[in-house]
């Protein structure tokens, strides 16, 4: 017959196992604990030793964007931004008549010949910037494509006081219609001052073209870049005295000296002067 004080002895001792018991568990969790937190999670888990450490799986790195399988089990590229085909907002049409410069020198842009230098100028009152549009006009010029891969000629930014032999300017329309008129261009379509011009050492560039490009253009997806490229390339064309050109065929490149703000007549968007190294161009106008 048990008696009650032996039951007591044995409720006791397994009290004393399932103590010891939850003890462990406990040590190990906190093991764990410091493992997941590294050093700093947690006091003291910068002082354990590695063997300290129990040994832990370990996880795969997470894959790339371009390598995240899709529903389908193909690899989802994620998709570049679409082309700036025109800035939104609107184009201030009139500006007060005065220009800042970039006052900036430029690189010696083409390997040999005459040197050329020009400055780059934005009307005040426009809301653009004088050196993001000396970014883009040097861009434009250096190429590959370029007027000086002519291998004859080099052209230089200088600042805005310096001696140069023409001046790039950004102008609003009422201002670019002034000055191309100055110079005897009519730049008006339908009654507005619509393209871009050369005048006497000037270039000058409309800021609703510059902003806008053209209906044709962007019927086409040509991005704004490309327009930009084409516009500066053909007024210093002009400068460097090309006249127009006409479309070679349809299907072919345009001729940058081609009217390309105006048609294209079956040609495709060209910004460039020169093609795979060599000068390209049309039938004269």
């Amino acid at each position: 017959m048990r008696t009650p004080a032996r039951r007591l002895g044995r409720r006791q001792r397994r009290l004393a196992t399932i103590a010891q018991l939850v003890a462990v568990v406990l040590a190990v969790c906190a093991a764990v604990t410091v493992v997941a937190e590294g050093p700093g999670g947690h006091p003291g888990a910068d002082r354990l030793a590695a063997e300290e450490i129990p040994a832990l799986p370990l996880l795969a790195a997470p894959l790339p964007p371009s390598a995240v399988p899709s529903p389908s089990g193909s690899p989802v590229v994620p998709s570049s931004p679409p082309p700036v085909l025109r800035l939104a907002g609107p184009v201030p049409t009139t500006g007060t008549g005065r220009f800042g410069y970039d006052d900036r020198s430029g690189p010696v842009l083409g390997r040999a010949g005459e040197l050329r230098r020009y400055r780059v100028a934005v009307e005040l009152g426009s809301g653009e910037d004088a050196a993001a549009f000396g970014r883009a006009v040097h861009t434009a010029l250096a190429g590959p494509g370029s007027w000086v891969d002519s291998g004859r000629l080099r052209l230089r930014q200088v600042p805005g006081g310096e001696p140069r032999d023409f001046t790039v300017y950004l102008a609003t329309a009422r201002t670019a219609g002034r000055m191309c008129a100055d110079g005897g261009v009519d730049i008006r379509v339908g009654g507005r001052p619509y393209t871009s011009c050369r005048a006497p050492g000037k270039v000058i560039i409309n800021l609703d073209r510059w902003r806008l490009s053209v209906p044709h253009f962007v019927s086409a997806r040509a991005p704004l870049e490309v327009y930009r490229t084409y516009v500066v390339n053909h007024e210093v064309g002009h400068q460097l005295g090309h006249r127009h050109e006409r479309c070679p065929g349809v299907g072919r490149p345009a001729p940058v000296m081609m009217q390309q703000t105006l048609f294209l007549r079956g040609c495709r968007i060209n910004p460039w002067p020169y093609l795979d190294g060599r000068r390209y161009a049309g039938p004269a106008l």
